[in-house]
């Protein structure tokens, strides 16, 4: 079956760098196209700063990235990917541009810096040329400018500094250093001024990316070209969206982007130019079987073929094939004038909807992520876990105690902070908007900053979508979220009137007080702010000062609520299935902070926390930590690699102490702590006896097998197209730094065994199923959960996907809380009822009809995969 640029499949994320360019992932082709996926899920493609490892960077968006190869090896890339059956999905990013050194690197960038607010690309850039009497901070130097001044130089008609070279404003080249200096668009500040004093819109908190514009249709044309002609050529067949929260406006970037894309697919059916390939054949030179049964090499085939002919059908929620969020996207019906499959990576809140008018499949699947890991995790012994950290550690309240009140404090750091600068924009905006409306005034600043950071720390989502445009787009979510938080931000003033301000902060971000330009920057602003705010303060904060149990801080995860009982698993399942049956599913990513099977080792601590609770006293009774909560962190941390790797174990914990914040941070750094730290580990997880891991080996290696498992044939099965990260067909434990900047490592056929073979077996499994019987999982396909009877019908979580009208099928099968159901005595008598008809396991070949005893079915493995025979 050939690769189809509608809803795909499943996707395979390769993270490109210098060290595994197009031609690395090239070679890698066939191995990828025997595990049964549909499509190549490649991280940023276009020119990005020199020697990045991630591609986020972007410096030029008009060329693809020479150090990978070029658009000639991009297209190279292609070629081959559909001569085995493949696609390329492709990671954009709108939001922001780097702010490189030499700056000459972004062309606009430097064009601004010499030109100033007359530059032709001045519309690029989220630039207050208000602040700073007209001038762009450049938060570069290592230390206050009366110290760095004799590192300063002009040369060859530039200011430079270090590896930074900055434009010289026409005319001002043969002044002397103070006077040229004054002469510029951009003042050169010390780096710690960004925090207070930066006047352009940044990524977050780091000021090394600027944020681009992309509302700005010149802007959007520009930077999406070379993108568009990929597309309209058949380069690209989709699209995943990064950080679309950072825009001023999602909703209509998204729909600018659709027309775009639906336009560039038209011109290239009209061209003829297509899909610039030859179609060839899925899989490489595997051939599929019809029996249904696993092969001894770990393949798997589902009986019968599929139909591929990309119709629509109807399904039983009224959605159409190809159809997310009421039918907003849809996958082309031939080879152009569609749209193209295109998931958002947008954070989700437990039970916040994405906006149903987004014109798109789906996210990039986090919030699966949660509901898949919580299944595994024990609330009770979650809880009695949590009481002993309490003890171990005893962390004050708002310190890692409490997760809601380490939330808390930790956004109002951040926002009285770090984005200090933002607030302080915000203000300046509100305060014109109070002074133009005689209505409006007597608002002091003072009064309009602390509502803004009152409103901002209590929104429980990253932001909300208002817009000053309501009678198009009603804020109607976002106006109860504002209601609620304004009613508690009114608790920060002592004087019951001044109060008051908190509602006219309020009406100013949900656009509800003029259409005037300050209106709608106050609006679009404060949303930009409350998604830096949120992912800042929990992401990058809370989750690191709260560590209980560490595989529930993922992003967009609730450490304080991370279980989910199977109940709420279904209902999550169903709903994707009726709302965005192609939204994007997945695992691990590149911004996971612990790859899904290292979080399936940590999951497993909630069967038995006071095992735990007496290993981690006698771990540090032997190697005392600095503090408690640092050891009970560490040890975890290990656990999760299942060994202490100095080389990984070393910079990962480092990176959390300085994210928490308690005792050292990134910007000040407490040296004798981190060598506190660092001794700490040597001596503590990197050099434990072989005896200690085999004992925690003993207590966790069973439940982490069944959590593995588990979670990889629940991702592989349910609702929504599984983006697996590179490696994760197997074993894959892993930590955000500095794993997710090593290089790929595919090279051919991997040799594993035990664990990972087995996950491999399912993995292929699972995708060629899926290859083979799209109709049983894409949209307009059924879901329905089946329930075991029995006395451990509890630890089994089971669910059946069907084509439309309810022919064929699959059975997915999964043992939840394993060592829980083998301190109770095993399955028993417990049963699955199976749907009518004879099913045969595609992992382990057995049979089953009817009532199937799951002692039985699940004896060789935790999890199985019935088709019908």
């Amino acid at each position: 079956m050939t690769a189809d640029p509608g809803v795909p499949t499943a996707t395979y994320r390769l993270q490109l760098q210098p060290a595994f360019p197009f031609a690395a992932a090239e070679r890698a082709v066939p191995y990828l196209a025997s595990l049964g996926v549909s499509h190549l899920h490649l991280s940023p493609v276009l020119e990005a700063v020199p020697g990045s490892t991630h591609g986020y960077d972007v410096v030029d968006h008009s060329a693809v990235r020479a150090e990978l190869g070029g658009e000639a090896g991009l297209r190279s890339l292609a070629r081959t990917a559909r001569a085995h059956g493949l696609g390329l999905i492709v990671d954009i990013v709108p939001n922001h541009m780097a702010a490189p050194a030499p700056e000459r690197l972004n062309t606009p960038l430097w064009e601004v810096l010499r030109e100033g607010p007359r530059s032709r690309y001045a519309r690029w850039f989220d630039i207050d040329w208000q602040a700073h009497g007209g001038k762009v901070l450049l938060p570069v130097l290592g230390g206050p400018l009366g110290e760095e001044w004799e590192r300063l130089r002009v040369e060859d008609g530039t200011l430079r500094y270090w590896d930074h070279a900055f434009p010289l404003r026409p005319g001002t080249e043969g002044l002397p250093l103070a006077e040229l200096l004054d002469a510029q668009w951009y003042r050169l500040g010390w780096w710690r001024l960004a925090r207070t004093e930066l006047n352009y819109r940044r990524f977050f908190t780091i000021s090394e990316l600027i944020a681009v514009r992309v509302e700005d249709p010149e802007v959007f044309d520009a930077t999406h070209a070379t993108l568009l002609n990929l597309v309209r050529d058949g380069v690209v067949e989709g699209l995943r969206i990064d950080h679309p929260d950072g825009l001023a406006d999602p909703e209509g970037y998204l729909r600018r982007l659709d027309r775009a894309v639906r336009t560039a697919t038209a011109d290239g059916a009209a061209t003829g130019e297509g899909t610039d390939a030859e179609d060839g054949t899925a899989g490489g030179d595997e051939t599929a079987t019809a029996d249904g049964t696993a092969t001894a090499d770990g393949t798997a085939t589902a009986e019968g073929t599929a139909p591929g002919d990309g119709t629509a059908t109807e399904n039983s929620a009224g959605g159409r094939d190809g159809a997310g969020g009421g039918g907003r996207w849809s996958a082309p019906g031939g080879r152009g004038g569609g749209g193209r499959w295109t998931v958002v990576e947008k954070i989700l809140a437990r039970d916040e909807p994405l906006p149903p008018a987004w014109p798109v499949a789906g996210t990039t699947g986090y919030d699966a992520l949660h509901h898949i890991d919580g299944l595994f995790v024990d609330p009770d012994g979650l809880a009695k876990l949590t009481a002993l950290y309490r003890d171990f550690a005893a962390p004050p309240a708002d310190l890692g105690g409490d997760w809601a009140a380490t939330v808390r404090r930790a956004a109002r750091e951040v926002v009285t902070h770090e984005l200090a600068a933002e607030v302080a924009r915000l203000t300046r905006t509100a305060s014109r908007i109070c002074a133009a409306d005689p209505r409006l005034r007597d608002h002091a600043p003072w009064a309009l900053r602390t509502a803004i950071q009152e409103l901002l720390v209590r929104l429980p989502v990253y932001r909300p979508y208002a817009s000053v445009d309501t009678d198009t787009r009603p804020a109607s979510d976002a106006d109860a979220v504002m209601l609620r938080s304004a009613a508690d931000a009114r608790e920060a003033f002592t004087v019951p009137q001044e109060a008051r301000v908190v509602f006219v902060v309020r009406d100013a971000a949900l656009g509800v007080l003029g259409d005037g330009p300050d209106q709608r920057d106050f609006c679009a602003r404060f949303a930009q702010t409350a998604a830096a705010l949120r992912a800042k303060s929990v992401e990058d904060t809370a989750f690191y000062r709260y560590p209980p149990l560490l595989s529930a801080g993922e992003v967009g995860g609730d450490p304080g609520r991370p279980a989910v009982p199977p109940e709420e698993f279904h209902a999550f399942a169903a709903r994707l299935l009726r709302d965005w049956p192609a939204t994007g599913t997945v695992l691990s990513t590149h911004d996971t902070k612990r790859s899904a099977d290292a979080r399936a080792r940590v999951a497993a601590l909630t069967e038995c926390p006071a095992w735990w609770g007496r290993m981690v006293e006698e771990l540090t009774r032997s190697a005392p930590a600095p503090d408690p909560q640092l050891a009970w962190t560490a040890w975890q941390t290990a656990l999760a690699l299942g060994h202490g790797d100095a080389e990984r174990l070393v910079p990962a914990v480092l990176k959390g102490v300085r994210e928490a914040g308690l005792r050292t941070t990134w910007t000040e750094r407490n040296a004798a702590y981190e060598e506190e730290v660092t001794a700490f580990l040597a001596a503590g997880p990197c050099a434990a006896d072989p005896s200690v891991w085999a004992a925690i080996g003993a207590q966790l290696d069973g439940p982490a097998r069944a959590n593995t498992l588990g979670a990889a044939l629940l991702h592989l099965t349910m609702p929504g197209v599984p983006d697996l990260y590179m490696g994760t067909e197997h074993v894959y434990t892993a930590l955000v730094d500095p794993d997710n900047r090593r290089p790929p490592t595919l090279d051919g056929e991997p040799k594993v065994s035990g664990l990972s073979a087995e996950k491999l077996l399912l993995t292929r499994a699972a995708l060629r199923l899926r290859r083979e019987r799209p109709g049983w999982f894409g949209p307009g396909s059924g879901y329905a959960p089946l329930a075991a009877e029995g006395p451990a019908a509890a630890h089994c979580t089971a669910f059946v996907r069907t084509g439309a009208g309810g022919e064929g099928g699959a059975v997915t099968v999964v043992t939840r809380l394993s060592r829980r159901l083998a301190e109770a005595g095993g399955w028993g008598a417990t049963r699955l009822p199976l749907p009518p008809g004879g099913w045969r396991d595609l992992l382990t070949g057995r049979t089953a009809e009817g009532p199937t005893a799951l002692a039985g079915l699940l004896s060789r493995l935790p999890v199985a995969l019935l088709v019908r025979t």
